[in-house]
């Protein structure tokens, strides 16, 4: 089937968990498109040098800001000149959330998380550690317009806006082949994060549930993720994952209680057995969905002793 689309999945090795994220390369009339980049890091720009070292690229295409996505995109593109294209969203969080006023205020709403400090400390350093991974960052040159057509390998795709894993996050689909290049949308076997990371959409699980049924209207059979191998069935898995948003809103409620804080809640829900990395992660889900159930009445906020603290509505 790839041979058909012309399109080549690029596995990059990520030091993570998570230890992979599919890049995509198509051939197309006068040079090759490429659709995101991994991290910058060596190994990263020692398999890009490998694949590219005889081949034109015209174009990079970045689904969203995230760095296993669009960090080496700079470096790619001083490489070879090629037009880098994203939507402005994520172009602005690409370039403003690495920098030290974002940073420093990371460690702000940590603490307002109800975080120990130490573990505040720490959870900030690893978002800096990811400056060198994001850097030098790329120009620009076209962001990408809701419903407008790229032609990616042998056919065209329609690009799908689907904000909630990021703000600015699209996906392509090509009509003609009922193929869906999901990015981090739709992932095969574990769900996308879903975060709320202080800035952007105020709601990103409401986004995110809302951008799932978007798709799902597309029906889409061959599904090409940026995680796992590709599958077929997208509405299968889209039910799946609304399944276990519903599940986690369930345990997220169960672990407000009567009051507490966003650790306290994440304490509850997420295993003791994650690193400060994936200690992040869980943080930002944890708040999506409590902002999640305080958008929907369920839930209320107030600011007690320096830290949010959630509790039950009482009806």
């Amino acid at each position: 089937m790839f041979e058909e689309l012309g399109i080549k999945l690029i596995r990059m090795d990520l030091p993570f968990r998570l230890n992979h994220v599919n890049c995509l390369m198509a051939e197309g009339e006068v040079g090759w498109t490429v659709i995101d980049t991994g991290l910058h890091d060596e190994r990263t720009a020692a398999r890009w040098e490998e694949l590219l070292q005889d081949k034109k690229v015209t174009d990079l295409l970045i689904s969203h800001y995230h760095p296993d996505h669009f960090g080496y995109a700079g470096s790619l593109q001083k490489k070879t000149g090629a037009r880098v294209s994203m939507t402005k969203t994520d172009a602005e969080s690409g370039t403003h959330v690495w920098e030290d006023e974002f940073i420093m205020e990371i460690r702000r709403n940590y603490m307002l998380a109800g975080i120990p400090e130490n573990i505040a400390i720490e959870m900030t350093s690893n978002t800096e550690s990811f400056t060198a991974r994001v850097t030098p960052y790329p120009n620009i040159d076209h962001f990408f317009q809701e419903g407008e057509t790229v032609a990616i390998g042998r056919y065209p795709y329609e690009v799908i806006f689907t904000p909630g894993h990021s703000d600015g996050m699209v996906v392509f689909y090509c009509k003609e082949k009922n193929v869906l290049l999901s990015t981090d949308h739709i992932l095969p076997r574990i769900t996308p994060n879903i975060a709320y990371w202080f800035h952007g959409i105020k709601d990103p699980l409401g986004a995110y549930m809302k951008s799932l049924k978007k798709v799902r209207k597309l029906d889409a059979d061959l599904v090409i993720p940026c995680h796992g191998q590709p599958f077929h069935g997208a509405n299968d898995r889209i039910d799946e994952i609304l399944q276990h948003h519903d599940r986690r809103l369930d345990a997220t409620l169960d672990a407000v209680g009567d009051e507490s804080s966003i650790y306290e809640v994440c304490g509850r829900i997420f295993s003791k057995d994650l690193n400060i990395h994936e200690t992040r992660f869980a943080l930002g889900e944890t708040i999506a969905h409590l902002e999640y159930l305080r958008h929907q009445g369920e839930i209320d906020r107030e600011l007690q002793g320096g830290h949010w603290i959630y509790g039950k509505v009482v009806s």
